[in-house]
């Protein structure tokens, strides 16, 4: 396939481009931001993505401010920049879109049995407000113009997890690669929310819609365990273990 990523500079863009091009897909990374093997351009633009994704197969839409800010920000990063590429897409005929959103977006849903995709929004942020009006947004698209788009409500992307938290919603390098490539490869998309955490022991996140796009994550958390656990278990950790979004649910300022 030829896929366009957007976010191709940052830490998630540049493992999941490299491994879409270890995997034989043709990938053009582009970015807000300068960096080697990667197109600098403004993805809020829509005149100037569609040259860029005129041809392709499909967008990996990984753009976006990655910390919390004000609801402009929120808004513009991930809002505006997603319609951007949306309407690009439309323009140029390109089906499918794979979308980084964010477990934030149910962030203040309680730790208590098994989290669906269903579960209702629940954002902990204005980055969590963001990620879902920009699922809806995909929503749209789908239903208005006949699009292909997963959503991926991805965990914590590291190369190793690091809090007691992270045993549980933990996405490695490579089980995000499998996440994505599933995605694009899925021959019965249509609009999927989907959790990108790999496949850890203490995980409570439904991985079935993942497993129906033909996402088999590979990694496990439960191989850091010992190591994380070797420190005590602080007041940050105990209150990370109520919500989904951990730290971020609690009063400003204590993350």
């Amino acid at each position: 396939m030829r896929v366009v990523v957007t976010g191709a500079a940052g830490n998630i863009g540049r493992t999941v481009s490299d491994g879409l091009r270890e995997k034989g897909h043709e990938v053009t990374a582009v970015d807000q931001v300068q960096a080697e093997g990667v197109e600098r351009v403004d993805v809020s633009n829509t005149l100037a993505m569609v040259p860029l994704v005129d041809g392709a197969d499909a967008v990996v839409h990984l753009a976006g401010y990655p910390e919390e800010g004000s609801l402009q920000t929120a808004l513009h990063s991930h809002v505006n920049t997603t319609h951007s590429i949306l309407e690009a897409m439309r323009q140029t005929g390109v089906p499918r879109i794979v979308y980084a959103s964010s477990a934030h977006a149910v962030g203040f849903t309680p730790s208590e049995g098994e989290l669906s995709v269903r579960t209702r929004p629940r954002p902990d942020t204005f980055y969590g407000v963001g990620k879902i009006a920009a699922e809806a947004l995909s929503s749209l698209y789908v239903d208005r113009f006949g699009f292909a788009a997963a959503c991926l409500r991805i965990g914590a992307f590291l190369d190793r997890p690091m809090t007691r938290q992270h045993l549980a919603i933990w996405l490695s390098p490579g089980d995000a690669v499998r996440l994505v490539e599933a995605c694009l490869t899925a021959p019965d998309l249509t609009f999927a929310i989907v959790h990108g955490v790999s496949a850890n022991t203490r995980g409570w996140w439904d991985l079935e819609p993942g497993r129906a796009l033909g996402y088999h994550p590979q990694d496990d958390a439960e191989a850091f365990a010992a190591d994380i656990e070797a420190a005590p278990e602080s007041e940050q950790d105990r209150f990370a273990a109520r919500y989904v979004g951990g730290p971020f649910c609690a009063p400003y300022g204590y993350s």
